[in-house]
């Protein structure tokens, strides 16, 4: 029997009990398709730090490259930029979609967004969450980040993004700031050098703040939207106003050696162990795990139809406004098992 070999990281706040639901979703997926399934626990964030004297152990890093993939709930702090590093992935993506059972919850009229699919491809390990040099000069009363890319770390999360865009709507618009950045205009010019070997691809280049805007008036326009580290997260959150609840919004990064998925949301302590997050974000992150990590995708497509039937037959966190069947984040992970299928 074939078997996947999983990292998975509860992290800090909500991460381990949104975790659970999502391992409890791989579960159902792996008895329906017929493979085996090893997940190994692994420590990381604040009870990491307070036991091992990290909040990333170097045993976790070595466990989570030994592994076909990592599933990590939500942890805080540089240690989830560390390891991004060390996995190597250099492309997230982002999925938004529209669902019909939600469609009170988005601040978007209906007949605007209802259709909506989008896939937003960030570019992850450059720009200016990662460019050198960078400081806080207290004394002078200033600071400051560089935005640094090569035209490599431009063209390969290019291709990723057209790849991507060739099996979905083959359309892709590429986000950048090319009339006031220079590194907006070399991206510019890379993606157009790869979009040569795509000609199925039609690809659009706007200015993120009229991409921005596009996204909220124009939604259902979008397919694929390529961006760079700093564009590519903002474009992202702001594409949660689809669902309504950051809570529903999964991720998966690619490119390196090895897959890391988890949630967009944050570790939300305020929350934390009273059973009312909303897992379905990691339910869908797991999902995208079984995807892009695994190649099954008749599994994968099984979770997200159960993720939406799940929401039509009425089952709600309180994120998501309550409901008929207001659910805590264990009931809302049952009724996505019991409909994976």
């Amino acid at each position: 029997m074939a078997r996947i070999d999983i990292a998975v990281i509860g992290g800090d706040g909500i991460g381990p009990e949104v975790t659970a639901e999502a391992v409890k979703a791989l579960e159902c997926a792996a008895r329906l398709g017929g493979f085996g399934l090893c997940c190994r626990h692994l420590p990381a964030g604040q009870d990491a730090l307070r036991t091992h004297g990290s909040a990333l152990p170097d045993s976790t890093v070595r466990a989570c490259l030994d592994s076909q993939a990592v599933l990590l709930g939500a942890f805080t702090g540089r240690s989830l930029l560390t390891l991004r590093e060390q996995l190597g992935g250099f492309a997230s993506l982002r999925p938004a979609r529209f669902y019909q059972a939600l469609a009170e919850n988005s601040p978007l009229k209906e007949e605007r967004a209802a259709g909506a699919d989008i896939l937003v491809v960030r570019e992850l390990l450059g720009g200016l969450y990662y460019g050198e040099p960078r400081a806080i000069d207290r004394h002078a009363g200033c600071a400051f980040n560089t935005m640094r890319y090569s035209r490599e770390e431009i063209r390969r999360v290019a291709v990723q993004a057209f790849e991507l865009a060739r099996v979905r709507r083959q359309k892709m618009v590429s986000a950048d700031k090319a009339n006031a950045l220079e590194t907006s205009q070399l991206w510019r010019e890379t993606v157009d050098a790869v979009s040569a070997s795509y000609p199925d691809v039609a690809v659009q280049h706007l200015y993120v703040d009229a991409c921005a805007m596009l996204l909220v008036s124009r939604p259902r326009e979008f397919d694929v939207i390529l961006a760079g580290n700093l564009f590519g997260d903002i474009l992202s959150d702001e594409a949660m106003v689809l669902t309504g609840s950051l809570g529903m919004l999964p991720s998966a990064t690619i490119g390196g050696k090895v897959g890391l998925f988890e949630p967009v949301h944050g570790t939300a302590p305020d929350i934390a162990g009273k059973d009312i997050a909303n897992p379905l974000g990691a339910i869908a992150s797991a999902a995208l795990l079984l995807r892009y990590a695994a190649g099954r995708e008749s599994e994968a497509r099984a979770i997200e139809r159960a993720i939406e039937r799940a929401l039509d037959d009425g089952f709600r966190t309180p994120d998501l406004g309550g409901g008929a069947r207001m659910a805590t984040t264990q009931e809302m992970g049952d009724a996505v098992c019991k409909r994976i299928g």
